[in-house]
């Protein structure tokens, strides 16, 4: 049976316990285990689908169709191991199943509690298939003291009682704070934290402390007494350049080995970190550099193309050069010309998104790009947007747009080349979708397959014409534009294996421009790098050295 890492967090959030957690995951597979990673949110939605990108980052899909929170790209980019929907939950999610149970009349009659009944549904939760791994880490969203919480705070110190002495270690991730007006690195934060979770009945086993320095032998065995850990379990979690770096840092603060000596395994397998090692080498020793432009509408966090910004780093492993990325607000040229923007700039990738603000400019910028034969990755909307740019410049279709903006307005304004949605074949059955739908859960999620035209190059890129991708999306281009489109230079180069839903388009006459309208960034890993992104980089730097 599976050994259980739990992972919470105090003093301040957005301290990295998403990238500890993967980096121990990744750790713990270079000596020769299998991880499994979940995350425990306690926010009262039942998963991120519907929060606003500025409320939460990017929302990432697993295989089987959950929208799920960013951590668990982490997860993924850092393990390789797929995430599936039994990897995510959230206190809304709990509730909801628990009174789904309690209509029913599951609980027979008895009064509904949050103990026992809320901490059995995590428990039974974490549980899940726990048969199939040898260590399973989970991670509880927010820090010790936030109410909502203390539920989670409760399960975890249950789950840990229910089983066998040994097999659950609590692993907690506090800020050290550096004074630089005393010169001193303050311990008395994490102190607090540590005593605020014993408070409720759990005591840590390891302590990560993020700091901007080494920890001084001091300050080390003052945490390791008031916290009452083993001095070699007092890890030092600094800053790093790049997050990559991050399982070799542990390595070398011995975050493995405190783990594994939690849990009695001194005599555990040395760590293979040859592929870490490999990512770390591709990164120092980078040659050249381009510029890619970010053309979105939530630029003001970065956190909201999470997945993104990673292939693109992973693009840049690929070729060995170093990917500078400029976020650039689609709405600055809503109006006005694109090109004093996006002039200088190798590359152009325009993200997904939702809702008509900010979608002028990304047409804009997939027409800079096709008209100056800057290389053009469009991703979900950025396809949809470059589908539109050239109904109404190269087929005039000067009324080309998308329904989901006649549906936002009210108002029918534009023909629809990007209409809603109705029905899609999943597996063996159809879905059916209307436009007044609930938001939550009802778009095309998770893997579909994609058939390529054989010598295209998106078949070039992958090299394959069959290939699998995570979508999320309830609009799609119109299939009955394809052969107009496609008389102008516009290839329909990928197509749902049933030929009803254009899966990626790319022009025939330009050196690299394509849009899909599924995910690629989700599946990309920095030993493995998405093949669309490598070839995507490889184009910008042909285009750099023509600058």
């Amino acid at each position: 049976m599976a050994k259980f890492v739990f992972i919470t967090g105090g003093v301040v959030s957005s301290l990295g316990k998403g990238l500890a957690s993967a980096a121990l995951g990744a750790l713990l597979q270079a000596r020769g285990y299998t991880v499994r990673l979940r995350k425990l949110d306690p926010y009262l939605n039942v998963d991120p689908g519907t929060m606003s990108p500025f409320e939460h980052g990017e929302v990432f899909v697993t295989d089987d169709g959950a929208e799920t929170d960013l951590d668990l790209g982490h997860y993924e980019r850092f393990t390789g191991v797929a995430a599936r929907n039994t990897d995510s939950i959230s206190s809304g999610r709990v509730y909801s199943n628990v009174l789904a149970k309690e209509r029913r009349g599951d609980y027979l009659g008895k009064t509904i509690q949050v103990i026992p009944h809320v901490t059995n549904e995590i428990k039974d939760f974490i549980d899940i298939g726990e048969d199939e791994v040898d260590f399973m880490l989970c991670e509880i969203g927010g820090t010790v003291g936030d109410i909502e919480g203390l539920p989670f705070f409760e399960a975890i110190r249950q789950f840990a009682n229910d089983k066998p002495r040994g097999d659950c270690i609590f692993m907690h991730l506090t800020l050290l704070p550096y004074i630089a007006a005393s010169g001193e690195l303050k311990t008395k934060p994490t102190q607090h934290s540590v005593k605020e979770l014993r408070s409720i009945g759990i005591a840590p086993d390891v302590l990560v402390c993020r700091s901007e320095g080494p920890i001084p032998a001091k300050e080390r065995e003052k945490l390791a007494l008031f916290c009452n850990v083993r001095p070699d379990s007092v890890i030092a979690a600094q800053d790093l350049k790049s997050i990559y770096e991050a399982p070799l840092a542990y390595h070398r603060e011995g975050l493995d080995r405190a783990v594994l000596d939690a849990f009695d395994m001194s005599h555990a397998p040395a760590p293979k970190l040859d592929r870490w090692n490999d990512v770390h080498e591709r990164i120092v020793n980078a040659e050249g550099q381009v510029k890619i432009a970010i053309v979105g509408k939530y630029t003001q966090l970065e956190d909201a193309y999470k997945s993104i910004a990673e292939a693109l780093t992973h693009g840049g492993m690929a070729n060995r050069t170093k990917v500078k990325i400029e976020w650039v607000d689609a709405e600055l040229f809503d109006q006005d010309d694109a090109a004093p923007y996006l002039q200088g700039f190798h590359g152009i990738l325009v993200p997904g998104g939702f809702g008509e603000r900010g979608t002028e400019g990304k047409i804009k910028a997939a027409q800079y790009a096709r008209e100056n034969k800057v290389p053009y990755l469009g991703i979900c909307l950025g396809m949809q947007m470059a589908v539109i740019e050239a109904a109404r410049n190269k087929a005039g279709l000067t009324d080309a747009g998308s329904e989901e903006f006649d549906h936002e307005a009210g108002g029918k304004r534009f023909e629809p080349v990007v209409y809603h949605l109705k029905e899609w074949i999943q597996g063996n059955e159809k879905v059916q979708r209307k436009a007044d739908d609930e938001k939550g859960g009802t778009m095309r999620l998770g893997a579909y397959d994609a058939s390529l035209v054989e010598g295209s190059r998106v078949a070039q890129a992958y090299g394959s014409t069959a290939i699998e991708e995570r979508h999320r999306h309830r609009y799609e281009v119109d299939v009955k534009y394809r052969e107009q489109l496609e008389a102008c230079g516009l290839k329909f180069s990928g197509m749902s294996p049933d030929g009803r839903l254009p899966e990626i388009v790319e022009w025939q006459d330009h050196p690299w421009f394509i849009g899909v309208q599924f995910h690629p960034e989700l599946k990309s890993k920095p030993f493995e790098p998405h093949p669309l992104f490598a070839d995507f980089v490889r184009a910008a730097m042909d285009t750099s050295r023509l600058v």
